[in-house]
């Protein structure tokens, strides 16, 4: 039970994060300020899951928005020495076959490698993002846990495919996600500067993996490419402007947490919020509100969507010559318990290996500890290579 904020079906066959809607369930986002939320509807995904004879287990811990590294700093859950993420636990203990998480700065990637499961990003607008607790919807994305490749194909043949109540849906109304590709004679990449902000045990399980790769037939180079730093440092910014706006709608009027004492309007918006979100999220908030102001728009959030269209170029580009890109998800294989006051820089650290992948919606798989990233729609290519990894471990 300590990985659910709500537990719906002992039978169910798979999880959801507590970002994502399902049907007369609490729905918090793992915030105090949407307490006792319970949505009338469930999300797309979900829909389809259960059309096709799929349960809803629970609903997992998320952190507050999915703003935090793994799902540590949840109102909801018990505080944890050892840093893990629900959902990715959930499937890792085989207590579901599958989970749904929504990947807005990397958290289920990262909560992937830390349990040694599968999680992979879909390229944005395959899977709808109706039903989702949006907060930065130009880079969110509805993705799914698993333990294997083989798993993640299962489910993203059901929730894939074009929604009309999802405004970012793409109009196909299906997706490759094949696991038989030949992997023999593909290229993938390995980014020196990723590698570099690794410790000695990430950067071992990359090597190894690429070894991995090779005997199976796999072309795999060293290179260098300097994009992932602006390319964090853009996603931080669009990411918090997003979600300053997004979370504004939370007023303690309508629903969710109101503060018990106030004289008027003003004082019930600031007391509520202030009850309501935890440090980071208000971090967040102030950061956005920052890079959305009239002194610094043009310098900080116009640049950055700059900035997006320069990446996705160069991207393009080394999407030519190479299948997939090999690299870190995190810095290290296993996070420890810090202080709230220390997450926004804990989290844009290790965002730099997950933000582009937002930031220009490619589609990236977590696998055996490490990350693949790929050209829009290659998601065929990057559960091929990572199937023939695992099926070598078996």
């Amino acid at each position: 039970m300590k990985y659910y904020a709500a537990q719906l079906c002992e039978k169910g066959t798979v999880a959801v994060d507590d970002t994502i809607l399902v049907k007369g369930a609490q729905t918090a986002a793992g915030s105090r300020i949407l307490k006792d939320f319970k949505s009338l509807f469930s999300a797309e995904a979900v829909t389809r899951l259960e059309n096709k004879g799929y349960s809803v287990a629970g609903k997992a811990h998320v952190g507050e928005f999915g703003l935090d590294l793994v799902g540590e700093f949840s109102y909801y859950a018990e505080p944890a020495t050892e840093l893990k993420g629900a959902s990715a636990e959930l499937v890792a203990k085989k207590e579901v076959k599958a989970a749904l998480g929504v990947d807005m700065n990397g958290a289920p990637r990262r909560a992937a490698a830390l349990s040694g499961v599968d999680f992979l990003k879909p390229t944005y607008g395959t899977v709808s993002r109706y039903g989702v607790v949006s907060c930065a919807a130009s880079g969110e994305q509805l993705g799914v846990y698993a333990e294997n490749a083989a798993g993640i194909q299962e489910i993203m043949n059901v929730i894939a495919g074009h929604d009309a109540k999802d405004g970012t849906s793409l109009r196909n109304e299906s997706y490759d996600y094949s696991i038989a590709e030949d992997v023999s004679g593909k290229r993938v990449c390995i980014v020196k500067e990723l590698l570099e902000k690794a410790d000695e045990d990430v950067k071992a399980r990359v090597l190894a993996f690429a070894e991995a790769l090779r005997s199976n037939g796999v072309v795999v180079e060293e290179i260098s490419l300097d994009i992932f730093d602006v390319a964090n440092t853009a996603w931080q910014i669009l990411m918090t402007a997003e979600t300053c706006n997004n979370v504004s709608r939370y007023d303690g009027v309508k629903f969710g947490h109101r503060a018990a004492e106030y004289k008027n309007i003003d004082e019930l918006y600031v007391n509520s919020r202030t009850e309501g979100f935890n440090f980071l999220t208000k971090a967040v908030i102030l950061y956005g509100s920052d890079v959305l102001s009239k002194n610094r728009y043009q310098a900080c959030y116009d640049k950055s969507l700059r900035i997006r269209r320069v990446v996705m170029e160069k991207v393009e580009a080394l999407m030519k010559e190479y299948d997939a890109v090999l690299s870190p998800v995190c810095s290290k294989t296993a996070y420890e318990a810090y202080d709230i006051h220390d997450a926004f820089t804990k989290v844009f650290a290790e965002s730099v290996f997950t933000a582009v992948a937002n930031l220009i919606g490619t589609p990236a798989l977590v696998s055996g500890g490490v990350q693949l990233m790929g050209k829009h729609f290659g998601e065929s290519t990057l559960l091929s290579l990572a199937d023939s990894v695992e099926r070598k471990g078996e």
